[in-house]
């Protein structure tokens, strides 16, 4: 493996269309450098969370991953209303979804949660109005 590698993928808002290229990219590569399954499926759940976060909840955004021989870096950021109370936002269940979004069988509240749950280390970092940045580490 190479000392690391880098991809990004862009994610626009409300198109579930493309949610999910990222994550199946993500997944693709991990597969052909060998990387555990286990960690490949943790990865690829926690991109996916992120993607359709940054559908759902902003005015689009970026996934960026990292790769090194140690670890793999998922960084999710996106241009939106940010979280106002970050805490709260990382409750089991709580959601800001609309109705329509739920129809659609997103927003049940699970996104932070799973993805910190797939992440070895979880930050989430937010201003109101500005952005959301999610950055989860998941060491091989």
């Amino acid at each position: 493996m190479q000392e690391s590698m880098k991809y990004e993928f862009s994610v626009p808002t409300m198109d579930f269309t493309v949610a999910g290229e990222a994550s199946s990219s993500i997944k693709k590569v991990l597969r052909q450098l060998g990387i555990d399954s286990g960690i490949i499926r943790r990865v690829a759940i926690a991109t996916y969370e992120a993607e359709i976060n940054i559908a759902i909840h902003s005015n689009g955004g970026k996934i960026t991953c990292l790769i090194s021989p140690e670890w793999v870096k998922v960084i999710a950021k996106d241009n939106g209303p940010g979280i106002e109370n970050i805490e709260l936002a990382m409750t089991k269940g709580f959601s800001t979804a609309t109705s329509e979004i739920r129809e659609l069988g997103f927003g049940a509240g699970m996104g932070l949660p799973n993805m910190k749950k797939c992440s070895d280390d979880f930050e989430i970092t937010s201003e109101v109005d500005v952005f959301t940045q999610l950055v989860m580490t998941l060491y091989l």
